[in-house]
This record gives structure tokens, sequence and C-alpha cells, in this order.
């Protein structure tokens, strides 16, 4: 029912550090951390699975496809991305319709496809940020 001092503190942290972390971020940094933030979910979903946690499962990937849809998505300029941008929204659909489909069918397999497909644009995108000079 109550949780105790030192994991309310630590929460209370992690949200001050965040909260930190975005209003300080230029918008590279801001993808980026969206980025982190659904494989992070994503991985957490694959734990509660294992786990048998089906309520944390089905937390992890509604804030994953959250961070998808209103994030990662909301941040594509498709007029004027062109032919990749295009080509990231429907990656970005893509791999929304594979959440949702391990979330119905309890499929770690489907979980992992999505890390599998979203990692190498992860890292790209954070390598971009470092050979331009966008590190902070």
């Amino acid at each position: 029912m109550f949780t105790s001092v030192n994991a309310r503190s630590a929460n209370a942290y992690k949200k001050v550090s965040v909260e930190a972390g975005v209003t300080q971020a230029d918008p590279h940094k801001l993808v980026e951390m969206l980025f982190e933030g659904l494989l992070a979910n994503v991985g957490s979903a694959r734990a509660a699975l294992a786990r048998g946690d089906v309520k944390a499962k089905c937390q992890n990937v509604v804030t994953a496809v959250r961070i998808l849809e209103e994030g990662l998505k909301g941040a594509l300029n498709v007029a004027e991305g062109g032919e990749l941008a295009a080509n990231l929204l429907r990656l970005y659909d893509y791999a929304i319709l594979r959440l949702t489909q391990a979330n119905v069918r309890n499929d770690d397999a489907l979980l992992k496809e999505v890390i599998d497909v979203m990692m190498p644009i992860a890292d790209g995108w954070k390598q971009m940020g470092e050979q331009v000079g966008l590190r902070h």
C-alpha cells in the first residue's frame, strides 16, 4: 500500500532528472531520449512477460506505443523530410503494429523484433549527433 521513503525519493529524483534533461535538451537530444525510452520500455515489457507480470507488460507496451505515436511520429516532418521521413513513418507504424500484436499474444519474439528493428535507427541517430557535435 505504501512505498518506502527511499523508493519515493528515488522516483522523485528520477522524475526531476528526466524533466531537467528534457528542458535542457536540443531537438536532436530529445529524439535520442525518445529512442532510449522506447527501447527501455520494450525491454521492460519483455522482462515483465518473462516473469508473468501481465500488468507491467501491458503498461510498458502502451508507453512504447505512445512514444512511437506521440513522440517519434510527431517529430517527423513528412512534407520536408521526403523519402526518409516517409520510410520512418512506415517503420514506426510497423513497430506499433508489432507491439500491439505482441501485447495481445504475449509474444516475446515480437517484442524482440521491435528492439531489433529500432536499435539500428536509435544507434544511427545517436552517432549522427556525435558526428555533428550535438552531444552535451
